[in-house]
């Protein structure tokens, strides 16, 4: 099964409570959350490691002290000692979010703004491209964020990240079924677009092909009261 979890980020939180926040991670990413300028910034980096910790220790009998991490070749975060179990997160605009699953899996979310559809023809396929562009005004926007969602997902499902071109595979869309068109190893997955709210899109990519139907959305209470 893969599981989604969400948060929203808060910037008002106060002091006290940021303190029992980076007292819950480990001594490097507390430097690290400390080296951002924008408060923002550090509560995304923050919240992406709480929510990979929440999400391990309610899969597991680990207790968050117990956790040890890793990355791989491509930099990416794993588990150091438990095998079998995936996460991954990613964080925009105003929310943060963690897929945890037993087989690989990659998230993406991404705010809807507006953007230079120029940016599609440089990273899409051509057929991606055409889909889009085919699409009427008032739906090509969310339409371009759930295909670069998708595409997201899949590259960190796959694990190496902007190594592997995003042009190099197709997200193909069809009657709200989704498959990816590529000759790259990863081929056989499955994919599940997530609206988190109007202005939040978010796509899930693993080799396990059940989802849960929604996101559940945690708070900082909850996080601190599972992970102490």
């Amino acid at each position: 099964m893969v599981d989604i979890y969400s948060i929203q980020i808060n910037s008002n939180l106060d002091n006290d409570i940021m303190d029992s926040l980076k007292q819950l991670v480990s001594e490097e990413r507390r430097e690290k959350v400390e080296r951002f300028k924008f408060q923002q910034d550090s509560l995304r980096s923050l919240l992406g490691d709480l929510l990979s910790r929440y999400a391990i220790c309610t899969r597991t009998r680990y207790k968050n002290c117990q956790l040890k991490f890793a990355l791989n070749a491509y930099n990416k975060p794993v588990l150091a000692e438990i095998k079998n179990l995936h996460f991954n997160v990613s964080h925009s605009g105003n929310w943060v979010v963690c897929a945890i699953a037993d087989e690989v899996v990659g998230i993406d979310v991404e705010e809807i703004k507006p953007i230079d559809y120029g940016i599609a023809k440089s990273f899409f396929t051509e057929e991606e491209y055409c889909n889009l562009i085919s699409h009427d005004e008032e739906n090509r926007l969310k339409y371009f964020y759930s295909i670069w969602t998708l595409k997201e997902s899949y590259l960190k499902a796959d694990g190496r990240g902007l190594s592997l071109p995003l042009n190099s595979f197709s997200i193909d869309i069809k009657h709200d079924k989704i498959s990816v068109v590529t000759s790259n190893e990863l081929s056989n997955c499955y994919f599940k677009k997530y609206d988190i709210d109007n202005l939040h899109i978010s796509s899930v990519c693993s080799l396990d092909k059940n989802f849960r139907d929604t996101i559940k959305e945690l708070t900082v209470d909850s996080l601190i009261q599972t992970l102490e």
